[in-house]
């Protein structure tokens, strides 16, 4: 499986478990051009089941890695180390499907899962179905699929003899129009359509705390806002990444639905100077935030969703010196912890002035507040006042969460997972190694050429193999 992920390893070496941040950038040193390297680092569980237990790569690994010196090593001797081991196993199979190590590394597949085999294409032939071309791109076929895809509606026979009629610029002409025509539809970016769907796992709804329109039992924001702001930065010309930096807030009109810039709107309370798009929602802050002292849940859903990063898959683990410090006294330096939380926690200090839910005093709740645990948290640990608000992403320093976010989605990591998000809803599943160049180009073009504008980068997709060919 294509993987998409920003990452760093980690790789134990005997009965105590030492993370190993070198592991991944070595693995793409020595494999520059493997999938798993394009625009990303292969995650702890190309080695690991979970961390320290080894996968079967990970251990003819291991028995390559420098045999015989003292352990643990240290990350100079293992960074020279490493090469020669993944040299030493490259013949063999780890995972027993008749494929080499070598063969899954360079085709994007898992050598140490029996079920991700490199599948050979190229092996149907033409003419086996009398509708469409099903070995090759038809745009007869994806003039069909973007009718259903962005407007929800199959075309009638009619359309398609039109369609099928047009010559092939044409029909490229007309698949552009009709997905230009279709992204304005109610299907597309009204309330529960299909940009709203893509929000779901980012927003996380919980409708029995949800104030506004629809509001239920205990109404504590209205993620309605949050909703509006992730589909205007969706539609027409606007930059996907305010997602995550925007300083404005959106408002959202119905009969048909429209979205638009508010400079403030009643529901939401961040001060403009500290805003960073809907990580610092209303809804966001209470709801991940909540009563939490250092905010790692907010800080890992931001992390897993926008940047595609799972810090509980051991995905995307940079971890960074004398980290943790354990400021609130969780116990997250014991050996079992320390390998996520040398990366979490890092990630969760710029969010340490922002409120989540006060019960005590509701008008300091998803607020930003300057000396916030000296406030309201002095009593959880000693050590509590002493956590800073400077950061790290991506192993990269941070001065805040307004930093954080900029740094995140300026990534590589945040236009491969925007751009999987819309592969895996207009496809039906996330990229697969055959997939993988297609996929690169869309998503390096959405960064590069198409300057972060999902409209522009659709245009790409549906022009795909893996959209388009039947």
């Amino acid at each position: 499986m294509l993987r998409r992920f920003i990452l760093g390893a980690a790789l134990f070496l005997s009965g105590e478990a030492l993370a190993k941040p070198p592991a991944a950038s070595v693995f793409c040193t020595t494999y520059p051009s493997a999938p798993a390297c394009t625009g990303q680092q292969p995650a702890c569980t190309y080695c690991h089941v979970a961390p320290p237990q080894r996968n079967a790569f990970g251990a003819g690994l291991e028995s390559q890695l420098a045999p015989g010196a003292p352990r643990p090593l240290s990350d100079a001797d293992f960074t020279y180390a490493l090469p020669t081991a993944l040299r030493a196993v490259e013949g063999t199979d780890a995972d027993g499907d008749g494929v080499s190590n070598l063969v899954e590394i360079q085709r994007g597949t898992l050598p140490a899962d029996a079920n991700s085999v490199p599948v050979e294409t190229g092996g149907c032939a033409a003419g086996t179905n009398p509708q469409y071309d099903v070995c090759r791109y038809d745009a007869r076929f994806a003039y069909r699929r973007v009718l259903l895809d962005f407007c929800g509606q199959s075309p009638t026979y009619a359309q398609l003899k039109a369609f099928a009629a047009l010559s092939a610029n044409d029909q490229r002409a007309r698949l552009d129009a009709e997905l230009d025509r279709c992204t304005a539809s109610e299907f597309w970016l009204g309330k529960n359509g299909q940009l709203w769907k893509l929000a779901h796992p980012k927003i996380r709804p919980v409708g029995s705390l949800k104030a506004g329109e629809d509001k239920g039992a205990i109404p504590l924001a209205d993620y309605y806002d949050d909703y509006a702001l992730f589909a205007y930065s969706q539609l027409d010309d606007h930059d996907a990444r305010e997602v995550m930096t925007a300083k404005y807030f959106v408002r959202r009109e119905t009969n048909p639905t429209r979205y638009s810039i508010a400079t403030s709107l009643p529901t939401q309370f961040v001060d403009e100077a500290h805003r960073a798009g809907n990580i610092t929602s209303s809804w966001s802050l209470i709801y991940f935030v909540m009563f939490t002292a250092l905010p790692r849940n907010a800080a890992s859903q931001a992390y897993r969703s926008y940047l595609g990063l799972d810090i509980a898959k051991q995905e995307g683990l940079y971890s960074i010196a004398n980290e943790p410090r354990d400021y609130d006294a969780k116990g997250v330096t014991a050996p079992a912890c320390a390998a996520c939380h040398a990366t979490l926690d890092p990630l969760s200090y710029p969010f340490r002035n922002y409120q989540g839910l006060s019960l005590t005093a509701r008008s300091t709740s998803a607020r930003y507040i300057p000396n916030r645990l000296e406030t309201y948290f002095s009593d959880v640990a000693t050590t509590i006042t002493q956590t800073p608000e400077a950061g790290y992403l991506f192993g990269q320093p941070v001065a805040n969460l307004v930093e954080w976010a900029q740094v995140g989605a300026n990534s590589d990591a945040f236009a491969i997972a925007t751009v999987t998000d819309y592969w895996k809803l207009l496809i039906g599943h996330a990229p697969t190694p055959e997939e993988h160049a297609e996929f690169v180009y869309t998503w390096q073009r959405f960064k590069g050429t198409h300057q972060y504008r999902v409209q522009r980068m659709l245009h790409d997709l549906i022009r795909t193999e893996a959209y388009g060919a039947p």
